[in-house]
């Protein structure tokens, strides 16, 4: 499983993180750790345009994504 803590840093920084990420797994599950609501935006309608389903979980002002995708 990858990882990428983008806290603390701005959009394009956790789109562009989080794009080179899902590139290099191909497939399975990435973390995403934000903590702006723009930034969870934006990563969640990057992974799914790129096929990948997105499950948010927000706690103290932070957010947990889990990006997931199935192998071929």
């Amino acid at each position: 499983m990858e990882a990428v803590d983008a806290r603390g840093q701005s959009c394009p920084v956790p789109v562009i993180r989080t794009k080179q990420a899902l590139e290099a797994q191909g497939f399975g599950e990435v973390t995403v750790l934000l903590d702006e609501e723009v930034a969870r935006e934006n990563v969640t309608r990057l992974a799914r345009s790129l096929g990948w389903q997105v499950e948010a979980e927000e706690k103290d002002d932070e957010f947990t994504l889990t990006i997931r995708k199935e192998g071929s």
